[in-house]
């Protein structure tokens, strides 16, 4: 859990929300929550594909592969432009749950 709290912590920016004992944490990100929960069990691996995490504008996507990179980061899917508009990369957490930064254009621009 230490690994995953400073990972989404000092590198993707998530502030602590909650932290009520060593195996669960609430994150926040100022307008989305994440919660870790570590289990202490053999449970088969979730069915999540990936994790995304919405951009403004699609030059945040590649200032987030930059940033990623010099901070040891290393990414599955450099920036990609897909056929309809959105922008994105693909990276692993400590624990190897892929996480997508995405710029999605009927969406991003809520934010």
């Amino acid at each position: 859990m230490e690994k995953m709290r400073a990972f989404y912590v000092a590198v993707l920016g998530f502030e602590v929300e909650w932290e009520p004992d060593p195996q669960n944490l609430y994150l926040t990100s100022g307008l989305d929550n994440l919660a870790l929960h570590e289990v202490s069990n053999d449970l088969s691996p979730g069915s999540l594909d990936h994790l995304g995490i919405l951009v403004k504008i699609p030059q945040d996507v590649d200032a987030w592969a930059s940033y990623l990179k010099q901070n040891g980061v290393a990414l599955s899917m450099e920036p990609k432009t897909h056929r309809d508009g959105a922008r994105s990369i693909y990276f692993k957490d400590p624990e190897e749950n892929v996480i997508q930064i995405i710029f999605h254009p009927p969406i991003s621009s809520k934010l």
